[in-house]
């Protein structure tokens, strides 16, 4: 049907190690701990209750893996779901930023030699145009920034405003409509 719109699941990836021990993880590409592999395959059951239209991966390995776990090795990658490029800050923890930067998040504050969150809206308002032009429901499997930004982002708010949104790994997430607005029908389940 002409301008229907659908829904969009987001699952954030399994457990690593960098995850475990709250280090940001944009780009390395790292597996899944034990774990995350275990929660992985409980994800399937949890996703089983929708078809989608649409699966979409990042295609580093985590959430790559999440995805073949779940059920979905299937999912197409999408280089515009990978994580957010945390530059000099990959592998240190907020508390070790802060240690030379007072006061830094990745919702407000630069990130040197990373990416902007004018670049991340960028890639993650081309993932939300694909998602609202597909036949039917989408599912996402992607990282916890990004999807946080991503959510932000359905809700027509700007990146930063995803630090709002708390993602746990190897969760579920529901992005909808109501009365014709984008809204989170569920979130970190």
């Amino acid at each position: 049907m002409a301008g229907e719109v659908h829904d969009v699941w987001l699952v954030r990836h399994g457990q690593t190690e960098w995850s475990k021990s709250g280090q940001h993880t944009g780009l390395t590409d790292l597996d899944l701990t034990e774990e995350g592999e275990r929660i992985g395959r409980t994800l399937g059951a949890r996703l089983g209750e929708c078809s989608f239209a649409l699966v979409l991966t990042s295609p580093l390995v985590r959430a790559r893996r999440t995805a073949e776990l779940a059920g979905f090795a299937e999912a197409e990658d999408d280089p515009d779901l990978v994580e957010w490029d945390y530059g000099a800050y990959e592998g240190l923890t907020s508390a070790q930023i802060r240690q030379s930067d007072p006061g830094w998040t990745i919702w407000d504050s630069p990130v040197p030699d990373g990416e902007t969150a004018e670049q991340v809206m960028a890639r993650l308002d081309r993932v939300i145009v694909r998602v609202r032009g597909a036949s039917g429901p989408s599912l996402l499997f992607g990282h916890g920034h990004c999807l946080r930004a991503l959510t932000a982002r359905w809700l027509g708010e700007p990146v930063r405003d995803g630090r709002l949104y708390r993602l746990d790994t190897a969760t579920v997430s529901v992005l909808g409509w109501e009365h014709a607005r984008p809204v989170i029908w569920r979130w970190n389940g």
